[in-house]
């Protein structure tokens, strides 16, 4: 994983993707939200239970809301992670074209994705990594193609060591009022 190294809430010039997953999850953008889009087919978006399944089958303490449907909910999802419940992110399903518009880099990341999940957080580490878990899951089992605020996709394995860091980082963040 790259090291970040100076002040980013002005200045984003030269940040990889990878690095603007460290810069989010390091509450260094408080002011922003950040996006994670997963284009996938439609045929494959699973099930609540069969998602739940593919992030227990990894290792993570996440639960999802009993009630998620991916392809029917709109807006906040919550979920409990490591046993605590003020966990969440906004969940957004629309048309991969829609996603893309006419912006040739996502149209590429999408390639023949015809759904693009769309998860969103803000400040808070927890909601990162229940977004990069699900993220995680849905790029292993569902052949998903994960781009964070529209950069290139990163590799599974990227993706793991990414939420693993994030993850251990959440422990410290305080609970929310």
């Amino acid at each position: 994983m790259e090291k970040v190294e100076g002040d980013f809430a002005g200045d984003l010039t030269g940040v990889t993707a990878f690095s603007f997953y460290v810069c989010c999850y390091a509450d260094l953008r408080k002011s922003m939200s950040c996006t994670q889009f997963a284009f996938l087919k439609k045929s494959q978006v699973p099930s609540r239970e069969l998602l739940q399944a593919s992030i227990d089958a990894l290792g993570f303490d996440l639960k999802l809301d009993p009630d998620l449907k991916l392809l029917e909910d709109s807006g906040f999802s919550p979920c409990i992670l490591l046993g605590v419940a003020d966990v969440g992110f906004e969940l957004f399903t629309e048309p991969a074209v829609d996603v893309a518009g006419d912006a040739e880099t996502l149209q590429e990341i999408a390639g023949d994705s015809d759904l693009c999940i769309s998860m969103v957080w803000h400040s808070s580490t927890k909601d990162c990594a229940a977004a990069m878990i699900v993220s995680c899951a849905l790029a292993k089992d569902y052949h998903a193609v994960i781009s964070f605020e529209g950069e290139p996709p990163h590799s599974l394995d990227e993706l793991l060591q990414a939420t693993y860091r994030i993850i251990e980082d959440s422990k410290s963040e305080r609970k929310r009022r």
